[in-house]
């Protein structure tokens, strides 16, 4: 036994100095964010919509906004473009707005994280709004006239809501729906 300490006992206390090290040096970059850097940073927008901003949009007022920020990139009708990879938003077969989100949450999620690619997040929430009740409408989701704000875009119904394949493990409460999402 005491034999079998002495050769124990080394590879012990390597392997408890190696977790201290991991733990060890400063290397001067980065900082710890600060209580404003994380409420900025924590935009994720739940099926829910319990994180919605204030503000309100109609697709009339989104398709001022799509002509002068979205066209270039998604085309004049949604049709998107595969030269810079700018996804199909409306029509067509395959993945558009219509058919390929499961919730209507997440296209403000979305538009209001990642829109325009040149200037994420510089979108206010009415134009964020404004551009998702554009999207909906010309999807044959929402009338034109409909005014999308953080009470009403949680209820609109998704025409594949139940399309998704379930996660074959357990969401939990912090999990958010992913853009594209393959979640239930």
């Amino acid at each position: 036994m005491h034999c079998l300490l002495k050769l124990v006992a080394p590879i012990l206390v390597l392997a408890l100095g190696a977790s201290a090290m991991a733990q060890g040096p400063k290397y001067g970059r980065g900082k710890a964010p600060t209580a404003e850097e994380i409420r900025a940073a924590d935009i994720s927008i739940g099926p829910a919509g319990k994180e919605l901003p204030s503000g309100s949009g109609t697709a009339k007022q989104g398709a001022d906004i799509y002509t002068e920020k979205c066209v270039s990139c998604h085309g004049v009708n949604g049709e998107g473009n595969k030269v810079i990879g700018a996804p199909r938003l409306l029509g067509g077969t395959g993945a558009n707005v219509g058919n390929y989100w499961p919730f209507a949450t997440t296209i403000y999620d979305w538009i209001n994280r990642a829109m325009p690619f040149d200037k994420p997040g510089s979108l206010t929430p009415n134009e964020v709004y404004s551009l998702t009740a554009f999207l909906l409408y010309r999807s044959n989701i929402i009338q034109e006239s409909t005014v999308i704000d953080a009470r009403s875009l949680p209820k609109i119904e998704m025409p594949n809501r139940n399309g998704f394949i379930p996660l074959p493990w357990p969401v939990y409460p912090y999990a958010r729906p992913r853009p594209f999402g393959l979640y239930p």
